[in-house]
């Protein structure tokens, strides 16, 4: 029997089963004393097991076996959940993600060692200690000597993707230095100078008082070479060896990150929540969330039912929306022919035609939504880790998973998401003392809801922590150079903190591991605005801080406004447009040598986008008005220039293609129209100064 023709089949099922069993491990570790949802988790293993087995991946059937045998006395009360039992249960579950990984990229589960996690299983179930220092997915001749988090292989996967060169270099110091401290500082300044240091290890701060031994290492991004990065350092006195290491995609692939499975007191996980149904957003919500009790366990939210569907391949997905964006063009090009024939049977029959079709897109867009909770299920576990590492209380909701987003859309947030979750976990939430000194429940409050309202979904990320210090950010603002110290107090909140979205700005005192480098909410940002989204932040000092994200629901096929300068066509997409006006020239101002124009008592400065793309006019405009289009990005406004408008419009969205996609200013992608002419659909966030 050929058994490769069912890898599509065990790849897929196996993702499900292992995020089954990390939920419901988490349900777990909220109630220890429920053997229904130990029951749940052996189920999920035993089916992994079997299926592994049958495609003859043996280590991977071996670890889901030992631990069917952990979940067996537990469901007996033979064996107790305790903290060291569950984070050994996630440990095998990271190893059998790592293998899962290892499988859809080479084929085989070979190259992941599993004897430390059934050395780990075996002690537990014997009650010995589980002396397992670090469990990760690597090369059992060569280990891993540096692990990373979701939020580091984000940070790293961008700049290889951008042409960097990521390296770990391994520090050993002179065994006659007196001090190590300030010979690591120079270490650190002289790579500083090459690239960004994303993590050492250990870290900084036990660098910084000399809680290590003679060797340290980094992780460094940088344009230069490995020769290069090995020689900086060694230059540095009384260091005498740097082994340098580049990390590529397929080693990160493979990546966990560590869990100290020996700790014998760790904080208290964080609460999971799984909500059910978001209000709209104008609806008013009382009451507690939580009430101070857990929901119903995953075991009883995850019961499949036996509905009627099917797996549909994604690429045939985008065969059909691409086959749909060429019937909405045909559709469109035949009410322009149906109105200048002017016949009623035409007529009739075109306007039959575009409900139908109407309603094809509806099943089309239906077709390809998923539900955000393929993106939120890896963040409980996420949390509950960090948690941990940050020895801090946390209570978690996830309320609104099952709202739905274009698939374009929902791979695309994922890295964002993490970016702020994080910086909520470690910046926002203080930890238990901190909070009960300032008169808090000791467990901090972490929400992630979503929900629909018009054409957009809105994802909110809120925490009852510190809240943003608006002086502090304002003084580090004119610090780094952003605004004149006159005119911070003029600045309004939003204002205040969109400077936290530059790039390389951090108010943190200290950088750890977790964050403070200034890296991540530029990254956030600028994916968001990318994906014609905005990002909003409310915040009060003391009480907490509410990230709001606005998204469209498609990508594929959006409303324009079809504007016309000189002898061309530009399409500006709805979502942007704020109005359209008709000004006189003495309406128009210029302040420093920039035009500009009076909004409701803004000054909004006007692009003219004949001179931004060089369009040719065949003669000279003697007209005394000019038509505009005022556009948003974020808080900032703009008036968009143009010789008249065309009109609203469902334009299909088309890729320039390789050769133009990169350097064109101003332009997100193209559309055919009815009569079959290409106009160029505007970027609005670059048009914006």
């Amino acid at each position: 029997m050929d058994i490769n023709q069912y890898m599509d089949m065990f790849i897929e099922e196996s993702k499900e089963h292992l995020q089954a069993i990390n939920e419901n491990l988490l349900a777990l570790e909220q109630s220890p004393t429920d053997l229904e949802i130990v029951n749940v988790v052996f189920r999920s293993a035993h089916t992994l097991k079997g299926m592994a087995a049958t495609m003859g991946f043996e280590k991977m059937a071996h670890l889901t076996h030992e631990m069917e045998n952990g979940l067996d006395l537990m469901r007996n009360d033979k064996l107790p959940v305790t903290p060291n039992v569950m984070d050994v249960l996630f440990t095998c579950v990271d190893i059998l993600e790592g293998q899962l990984t290892a499988i859809i990229d080479t084929g085989s589960d070979a190259e992941i060692p599993i004897d430390e996690a059934l050395q780990a299983l075996t002690n537990v179930i014997s009650g010995k200690p589980a002396a397992v220092e670090t469990m990760v997915a690597g090369d059992e001749n060569r280990p891993v000597s540096v692990s990373f988090d979701q939020y580091e292989q984000a940070i790293i996967r961008q700049s290889i993707a951008s042409g960097k060169s990521v390296f770990t270099v391994k520090i050993k110091l002179d065994s006659n230095i007196v001090l190590r401290a300030a010979r690591a500082y120079m270490v650190f300044n002289t790579y500083e100078n090459l690239g960004e240091i994303i993590k050492s290890e250990p870290s900084v701060q036990d660098i910084e008082d000399e809680k290590f031994d003679l060797e340290f290492q980094l992780v460094l991004v940088t344009d230069e070479d490995g020769q290069t990065v090995q020689q900086s350092g060694l230059n540095v006195s009384e260091v005498v060896s740097v082994d340098v290491e580049e990390i590529q995609i397929a080693h990160l692939e493979m990546q966990k990150s560590k869990l100290e499975v020996a700790a014998a007191t760790i904080a208290e996980p964080p609460h999971v929540t799984q909500g059910g149904t978001v209000p709209a957003a104008n609806e008013q919500q009382s009451g507690d969330v939580n009430n101070g009790k857990n929901t119903k366990p995953a075991a009883e939210s995850k019961k499949l039912g036996a509905g009627k569907s099917v797996r549909v391949d994604i690429e045939r997905l985008d065969i059909l929306m691409n086959l749909f964006s060429e019937l909405v063009i045909d559709k469109t090009r035949l009410e322009q022919i149906a109105r200048e024939v002017n016949n009623s049977e035409l007529v009739e029959t075109v306007e039959h035609m575009s409900r139908v079709s109407t309603d094809l897109q509806n099943i089309v867009m239906k077709i390809r939504m998923v539900p955000v909770e393929t993106v939120f299920n890896r963040f409980p576990r996420m949390i509950r880790d960090l948690a941990k590492d940050l020895n801090k209380k946390i209570d978690f909701e996830i309320r609104g998973a099952e709202t739905e987003l274009d698939r374009t859309v929902i791979d695309e947030i994922g890295d964002p998401l993490v970016h702020m979750l994080r910086n909520a976990l470690d910046h926002g939430l203080e930890t238990p003392e901190e909070r009960i000194k300032a008169g808090k429940n000791e467990t901090g409050k972490l929400e992630l809801i979503a929900y629909h309202s018009g054409n957009h979904v809105f994802i909110e990320i809120s925490e009852d922590g510190r809240g943003i210090d608006r002086e502090k950010i304002s003084r580090k603002a004119v610090e780094n150079g952003l605004v004149d110290p006159g005119r911070t107090e003029g600045l309004t909140n939003e204002q205040v903190f969109d400077f936290m979205f530059r790039s390389g700005f951090s108010t943190a005192e200290k950088v750890s591991d977790v964050s403070g480098r200034g890296v991540g909410l530029d990254v956030v940002k600028n994916k968001i605005e990318t994906l014609g989204g905005r990002v909003i932040v409310n915040s009060v000092l003391g009480q907490g801080t509410k990230f709001i994200i606005q998204l469209p629901l498609t990508l594929s096929i959006i409303q324009a406004m079809l504007v016309q300068i000189s002898d061309e066509k530009y399409a500006i997409p709805l979502t942007s447009i704020i109005e359209t006006a008709n000004l006189k020239s003495s309406d128009i101002k210029s302040v420093h040598g920039q035009m500009v124009m009076d909004f409701r008592g803004r000054v909004v400065p006007l692009v003219d986008l004949e001179e931004v793309f060089s369009i040719p006019r065949p003669q000279a405009n003697d007209s005394d008005e000019e038509n505009v289009v005022i556009v948003r990005k974020g808080d900032k406004l703009a008036a968009l220039v143009v010789d008249s408008f065309i009109g609203q419009q469902e334009v299909v969205l088309k890729s320039l293609g390789k050769y133009l996609s990169i350097g064109i200013f101003g332009i997100s992608g193209s559309t055919i129209l009815g009569d079959g002419q290409v106009a160029l659909i505007l970027d609005v966030n670059a048009l914006i100064p």
